[in-house]
């Protein structure tokens, strides 16, 4: 009996160990560490020399050394190990483990390898590593301290070798993910800067063209005048798409200033109303309002408020056909907040879309097909504009051909005289 305590005791140690190695496995996410880890164990709990982790590369059909003890990892990726003529891919292809006490005579030995970093392999001990059972790299012993490596050695190995695979799988995929976070953040800081350039860039040809197309219509007779008018037209569209440009780049940004007052929402809607109402009444649209009389006041900024809803009575004159109906109203919620609406009984929302239309140059329809112009931005501008409030918007539709109704609930300015408010603004 007291010649088998060594052992247990021996048993009792890896057994301890193996339980410290998994817990490691699966709190480490950086793939670098991951590896270190694994062959640093390794060759701890298996007194050899040397481990070594070769990963399946699908693409070259081949095991790629994805690190080693005493190697640098660099140096062993330059040289694929095949599938066929090597150990490595023997145990990989068979999946299963083998143990060498002469490597240099068995025929399998691939030597390009220890040519290459300058190490005799002796012994070896070699394990597939699994995912469910799929094979997805190789983890290598390599020359044992003392003896050659027996059952017991497959063993522990075999037990590390199952639990590195999940863990290098998991690694990998948030590595992924991360690449795939920082092109996707690569690519919007890109965007960020095209759209501060070119608005900036944009500005100045256009107040040109403004300023002599102006003049040309003003002074030019005629047919020459109705030119100048189109030219005009079309620069002040082309401003408008600017300034949306210059408006979401600073909300990105979280540089746009805000100058609050106390001012009646109702003001707020009117106001908006009156800088689009040549708009609609070009397209025959009856713009109609639901306001009550009492006052409901918001801390608002005034002029960027007033653009939220520009930006939506646009969106809802050129969703609505000619001829149209557009309702914009306001009431005083319960809760204590102000709720407001834009209704058109234009061509409606699919349920689908009613979420991702405040997306930045989002597009309902097909930009090789589409009839209405714009960006894509306004509605992604406005919720913006709404939520630098402290406020909320979102729309509702029962469907294309039956109109949609977007909704903004803004915090109510809590007064006991809304009288004393003088028009136009308070502090």
């Amino acid at each position: 009996m007291s010649e088998q305590k060594p052992e247990l005791r021996q048993m009792a140690e890896q057994m301890a160990r193996l339980v410290e190695v998994s817990v490691t496995l699966n709190s480490t996410l950086n793939l670098d560490e991951l590896l270190q880890f694994i062959i640093r164990t390794a060759a701890e709990i298996l007194d050899c020399q040397a481990v070594s982790i070769l990963l399946h590369d699908e693409k070259k059909n081949s095991l790629v050394f994805a690190a080693a003890t005493g190697s640098d990892p660099k140096r062993l990726a330059e040289i694929p190990v095949p599938l066929d003529g090597s150990l490595a891919g023997f145990i990989f292809r068979k999946n299963q483990a083998i143990v060498l006490s002469d490597v240099q005579s068995d025929p399998r030995h691939y030597g390009m390898v220890s040519k290459h970093v300058a190490f005799e392999v002796k012994t070896l001990l070699g394990v597939p590593m699994r995912i469910k059972d799929r094979p997805t790299g190789v983890l290598e012993a390599l020359n044992k301290q003392d003896g050659t490596f027996d059952e017991s050695d497959v063993d522990l190995l075999s037990v590390i070798a199952s639990q590195a695979a999940v863990a290098i799988h998991n690694a990998r995929l948030v590595k992924a993910l991360q690449d795939a976070y920082d092109d996707l953040r690569a690519a919007d800081q890109l965007k960020t800067n095209f759209l501060a350039l070119a608005s900036h860039e944009l500005r100045t040809p256009l107040g040109i063209i403004i300023g002599y197309a102006s003049f040309l219509q003003e002074e030019s007779p005629g047919e020459l005048s109705d030119h100048a008018r189109q030219v005009l037209n079309a620069a002040m569209q082309m401003r408008s798409l600017v300034d949306s440009m210059t408006n979401l780049n600073m909300l990105r940004a979280k540089e746009m200033v805000m100058h609050r007052l106390v001012v009646p929402i109702q003001q707020v809607l009117r106001s908006a109303h009156t800088e689009i109402k040549p708009l609609a009444e070009a397209r025959n649209q009856q713009v109609v309002f639901d306001l009550p009389e009492q006052p409901l006041p918001v801390k608002c900024d005034p002029q960027k408020l007033t653009s939220a809803f520009v930006n939506l009575l646009d969106n809802a004159i050129r969703f609505t056909p000619e001829g149209g109906r557009i309702t914009m109203g306001a009431s005083l919620q319960a809760g204590g907040a102000v709720l407001s609406w834009v209704q058109d009984t234009g061509v409606g929302i699919e349920r689908g879309e009613l979420q991702k239309i405040f997306r930045e140059f989002y597009q309902v329809e097909p930009h090789t097909t589409r009839r209405h112009a714009g960006l894509g931005v306004g509605l992604s501008i406005t919720q913006g504009l709404i939520e630098a409030h402290a406020g909320k918007i979102w729309a509702e539709s029962d469907g294309p051909g039956k109109g949609a109704t977007f909704k903004v609930l803004l915090p109510v300015i809590a007064t006991s005289n809304l009288a004393q408010m003088t028009p136009p603004f308070i502090e």
